[in-house]
């Protein structure tokens, strides 16, 4: 992605941004503030069911893995790029759900354009307070 680790783990785990870059999310209710191990809350798809979901992995700035409706979903993967200011999201598809890797992959380009727009808006801010 051509944005930094950080601005990536931040799409990737703030629940808040889920709805901006997955095509089967609408809506997302957290019943805490904080992705970790254990995280629970439900997802409103795009077919309007509310299916409950569960944090089962979390490796803080890395990874997270998550159960909806109590079966194993996708894994979800950040690392540093060697390019400075650009990381690596990874999608993990278990094999029982492999033509959901299509929908991740239209989630990766979510991805990249809602990073690049936030990096846009960051650097219009810089130049803003810049010329005060």
């Amino acid at each position: 992605m051509p944005f930094g680790h950080e601005l990536g783990w931040w799409l990737l785990a703030g629940t808040s941004n889920w709805r901006r870059w997955g095509p089967s999310v609408r809506d997302v209710i957290p019943k805490g503030l904080q992705l970790q191990p254990g995280a629970e809350g439900q997802v409103r798809t795009v077919f309007g069911f509310r299916l409950p979901f569960r944090i089962t992995e979390y490796s803080e700035g890395r990874s997270w893995r998550w159960a909806v409706a109590g079966v194993p979903a996708t894994g979800h993967l950040i690392e540093p790029h060697h390019l400075q200011g650009h990381c690596t999201v990874t999608f993990l598809v278990p094999a029982w759900c492999a033509p959901y890797a299509l929908v991740c992959h239209l989630a990766l380009r979510r991805i990249q354009r809602v990073g690049l727009s936030v990096e846009r808006r960051r650097s219009q801010q810089e130049c803003i307070t810049d010329r005060s």
